[in-house]
């Protein structure tokens, strides 16, 4: 690949000041070509030498307002932002209509926390400037740090109009769209965008992020092929395409979309994961499982796949294996709800029941607090004999479920086993009211209470009330 002449200039321009650093001569650059040494060596992080360049640069050229301006941009980027207002103020009195000072005028407010003051300073840059885009860009921003994130969008829009091309306000414009929850609006400016700039694989593929957000996956698959169509190595694109592929259940497709992401880098758990679903969704059990391997072979710390791998053995009802694998999970996340029900319901399968209860408990005390999982635990602690705990139990569930006849029916059937009569009777004439038919459970879960003639009396003359 040729360079271009201004290239070879900067980069002749570069070799020369580091030739001119090793050996100590003084050599003479233009005010430009000090400009861009020290701005490369900013962008490069190397604050060092960008400070060294510019003692020289301002030796070489004392009146520089481009120069000064450069040193404007390091003082503020040290924080020493009096010296630089004070050096603005200077430079001010000499080019007033020099854009370049407003700009750094509103760093500085920006750096302050003023930024209602920074957008009036770069509104006022927006007349002396010839990069619009620039300017549009940087308002945009300011708006950002308040917050105002329709303002926000609007100066990005602005900044698009003037540079098509401007990668950063492309991907701001469509956070702010997303951010006010506006996909829909957000997909029509994207069709303009790409009316006028069709070779945008970005705006492509976020068009298709777009159209996967309010399910509309056909639509997404096809923006995420044209901007794998225009850049071919484009491994989000192939991602977002696959997830869209399993989501309309095609998963030989979503398959062949993750494998071109490993072909382009290095293989990444949650590709090796997702093709393991998909393959087991197939119904091909050997490759669902040698990807799950590969998982956790790729990523031993990840959880979902120890996870994937448990739930596969669950539904070959390998419980002996499962078992292993939940705890693998648990003993990277032992603080997930979702992994202790996993563990007390394996366990309850291999009539572990002391495991299952202790599970079950873990599961509410992080956060599990679904019907059905206070419903197992209890079962349980009545299976072991524990009623007391088994009633405290199902009095928090009742905080969650007031109204929920299989807690009532429950407790009526413990406080009967425990002949609190009382009780017993308040909390079955309250299943009763809630859903008469499925006094049965009682039957199921507490034949010794069921025969008892009290209850077949109660339940008889609630049935005629």
């Amino acid at each position: 690949m040729q360079l271009s002449n201004e290239e070879e200039d900067y980069n002749l321009s570069l070799s020369k000041f580091e030739s001119m650093l090793k050996t100590n001569k003084v050599l003479f650059f233009d005010s430009e070509e000090f400009e861009e040494i020290i701005l490369h060596y900013l962008d490069m992080g190397k604050a060092a030498l960008a400070k060294k360049a510019l003692k020289l640069a301002l030796e070489q050229h004392p009146k520089s307002t481009g120069l000064k301006l450069v040193q404007v941009e390091m003082l503020v980027y040290d924080d020493k932002l009096e010296l630089a207002e004070k050096l603005l103020n200077e430079l001010y009195a000499i080019e007033p209509t020099n854009e370049e000072i407003y700009i750094q005028k509103a760093n500085i407010c920006s750096k302050r926390d003023q930024h209602e003051k920074a957008v009036e300073l770069l509104k006022i840059a927006l007349k002396y400037t010839d990069d619009f885009a620039d300017v549009y860009n940087l308002i945009g921003m300011e708006y950002l740090f308040m917050d105002n994130l329709e303002m926000a969008k609007e100066s990005f829009i602005k900044c698009l109009e003037e540079d098509l091309e401007d990668q950063s306000a492309l991907y701001n414009v469509v956070y702010c769209f997303e951010f006010l929850d506006q996909n829909q609006e957000a997909i029509s400016y994207l069709k303009k965008y790409i009316d006028k700039n069709p070779y945008s694989e970005i705006a492509w593929h976020q068009l298709g992020r777009l159209h996967y957000g309010v399910k509309e996956y056909e639509n997404a698959i096809r923006a995420f092929d044209y901007a794998t169509l225009i850049d071919d190595e484009f491994l989000g694109a192939f991602m977002e395409k696959a997830k869209a592929y399993e989501r309309l259940k095609k998963y030989d497709e979503a398959i062949e979309s993750y494998s071109r992401t490993i072909e382009l880098d290095d293989a990444t758990s949650y590709a090796l994961l997702r093709m393991g679903k998909c393959y087991e969704r197939l119904g091909n059990k050997a490759l669902a499982l040698k990807y799950f391997n590969q998982t956790v072979h790729e990523d031993p710390l990840l959880d979902k796949g120890w996870i994937a791998i448990t739930d596969f053995y669950v539904r070959q009802k390998n419980y002996q294996k499962a078992l292993f694998f939940v705890n693998k999970a648990l003993a990277i996340d032992n603080q997930n709800r979702l992994y202790w029900k996993r563990f007390a319901t394996i366990n309850k399968q291999m009539n572990f029941f002391e495991e299952a209860e202790f599970g079950y408990r873990k599961a509410v005390e992080f956060g599990d607090y679904s019907l059905d999982t206070w419903l197992f635990w209890v079962d349980i602690l009545q299976f072991l004999g524990e009623f007391e705990s088994a009633i405290q139990t199902l009095l928090q569930a009742s905080e969650y479920f007031p109204e929920e006849n299989e807690v009532e029916y429950r407790l009526a059937g413990l406080y009967f086993m425990l002949t609190d009569n009382t009780k017993a009777k308040f909390h079955l004439s309250n299943a009763l009211r809630l859903n008469f038919d499925n006094y049965i459970l009682l039957e199921d879960l507490f034949p010794v209470v069921w025969t008892k003639k009290m209850v077949q009396n109660y339940i008889a003359k609630h049935k005629k009330q």
